[in-house]
């Protein structure tokens, strides 16, 4: 034992361990709790865990917020947990913005005030992120956003809301506790009433969101890329290959690699998997 460094017992050992056990573990001593806490362990840990087979999934109900495990894409109902909110609300009036590395970016709606609040219910820890700019009511279609870890491994969080026409999307800084305006796509109409946003989903240093029209036929499906490193935004190309409209498409990652699903209505509901969707970043 008096061999291994401290960086072979924390980044090699300590990392892959579950995360109940790890903050166990900062009870042993202050270099330890200060070791575990730190941005470069907290991302190698989660990066060995979104590598595992098992997953988490997360669901609202009415009165209470489930945990299921999946393992190897099966879902396993005998391991059902039900979790706490660390507020008195009802789960009915949370939404779910969006997940990142076992973070969930969730919105608490209130009569007089709206907060934005980034939890971790395996830790059971909370941080409220929202200023006055909350105040007012939150859109399921109107407001949207992603999370992700900058190139100084700073946690962030992107929201996006329209209103009036306009969009406006922000940036909060986990380290500076704080939020910062960003310019979005000029001369752009994805502020109007007739569009809804998707949630953000993460993929090689980029978020991604589908803007759809469902008001005016035949239907309007569209790609906004959030480079991350940039902090900037992007409308892309779907494939040619794929027919998107009408339709809804969803996006998700399968191993790192980002996927859509294809919704279509016809005859019959029918719905497509997709990879390698992002070939090539061209702006329409």
């Amino acid at each position: 034992m008096e061999r291994i460094g401290d960086d072979m017992m924390f980044e090699e050992i300590l990392s892959r361990l579950p995360a109940k056990v790890v903050c166990q573990f900062k009870c042993v001593c202050k270099q330890w709790c200060y070791e575990l806490s730190t941005p470069k362990f907290v991302l190698i840990h989660t990066r060995r865990l979104s590598n595992l087979l098992q997953k988490k999934l997360l669901s609202l109900n009415e009165h209470t917020i489930v945990v299921d495990d999946i393992v190897s894409g099966n879902l396993e109902v005998d391991t059902r947990k039900i979790v706490t909110f660390p507020y008195d609300v009802q789960p009915s009036r949370l939404i779910i913005i969006g997940s990142f590395n076992g973070l969930i970016l969730l919105c608490i709606r209130r009569t007089d005030a709206n907060e934005l609040v980034l939890w971790n219910p395996t830790i059971r820890r909370f941080k409220l992120i929202s200023d006055d700019y909350f105040s007012r009511y939150f859109g399921r279609h109107d407001d949207t956003g992603g999370m992700y870890v900058d190139e100084h491994n700073d946690l962030k969080v992107l929201h996006i809301n329209c209103f009036a026409g306009a969009v406006t999307a922000r940036v909060y800084s986990r380290h500076n506790d704080s939020w910062i305006k960003l310019s979005f796509l000029k001369g752009c109409l994805f502020g109007s009433s007739f569009y809804s946003w998707s949630h953000g989903i993460y993929s090689g240093k980029t978020i991604y969101f589908t803007v759809s029209n469902y008001w005016i036929p035949p239907g309007e499906c569209n790609i906004v890329a959030f480079d991350v490193i940039s902090e900037s935004f992007s409308i892309l190309r779907f494939p040619e290959r794929i027919q998107v409209n009408p339709c809804q498409v969803h996006f998700l990652t399968i191993s790192d690699r980002l996927h859509g699903i294809v919704v279509r209505y016809s005859d019959e509901l029918t719905a497509e998997l997709f990879n390698n969707w992002i070939r090539s970043k061209g702006r329409i």
